[in-house]
């Protein structure tokens, strides 16, 4: 740590933001239906310190930390953060999960936050699902890709094509389903005003100069809410 003093700051994971392990202990005891006294009582602590650990910046040893994870079914390396690079979806499910539909407006909401989804295309192979760079124009989701790339395999025929966001810390997501017809983009000023909207260069690299357009026909989306949860009640 380059002669530096281990500080409450850093925490046990070595340099994460202050108060990162309480935040994830209050998300974790809210999924379980916990009240902090319970939690006390079973991690064999003080409820004033769970409080204080879940308000203000600790930097708990690694005994209580052991206790604590196993009195929330859970795991040190979750609670401070080191799984936070794998893969979503290995969490346990949240505490009552709520599945809601999603309105079209909310979806296309939702579809402009993001750059990065999949089309579905019909390989020679059989089907398959490719991720691809994105944007919203129009309430249009238009992609780019290169002249006899798979993803170009979508223009001229109907597609789906999906974009979701998944929350591993709170076991909650949505999901965005887009169907529709999809087509090159030709015209000049069409291929000018996506070029202008991309987030980005397409993470692939190469050149990728073939817009194709999917006109939606059916946009439908779910989300996942989970109590106590940033954002729910």
């Amino acid at each position: 740590m380059s002669g530096q003093a281990h500080s409450e700051a850093a925490g046990p994971d070595g340099g994460r933001t202050s108060g990162d392990i309480g935040r994830r202990v209050a998300a974790r005891r809210r999924q379980l239906g916990l009240s902090r006294e319970e939690l006390a009582l079973r991690a064999a602590s003080a409820p004033g310190y769970i409080e204080y650990l879940e308000e203000k910046p600790a930097a708990p040893g690694m005994g209580f930390l052991l206790r604590l994870a196993d009195a929330l079914e859970t795991t040190v390396t979750a609670l401070t953060g080191g799984d936070a690079e794998l893969t979503g979806g290995v969490g346990r499910a949240g505490y009552h999960p709520r599945l809601v539909e999603l309105e079209t407006d909310e979806c296309w909401t939702l579809l402009g936050t993001h750059g990065v989804g999949r089309v579905a295309v019909t390989a020679p192979d059989g089907p398959a699902i490719l991720p691809v760079n994105y944007v919203v124009a129009d309430r249009e989701v238009a992609f780019r890709t290169s002249s006899g790339a798979l993803p170009g395999r979508a223009a001229g025929g109907e597609t789906a094509f999906e974009v979701d966001h998944i929350d591993e810390a709170f076991s909650q997501g949505w999901s965005v389903l887009v169907v529709g017809t999809a087509r090159t983009v030709t015209d000049e000023a069409g291929v000018s005003r996506l070029d202008g909207l991309a987030y980005s260069e397409p993470w692939a690299g190469g050149e990728r100069d073939l817009w194709i357009a999917l006109s939606a026909e059916r946009v439908t989306g779910r989300r996942i809410l989970v109590r106590g949860a940033p954002g729910t009640m």
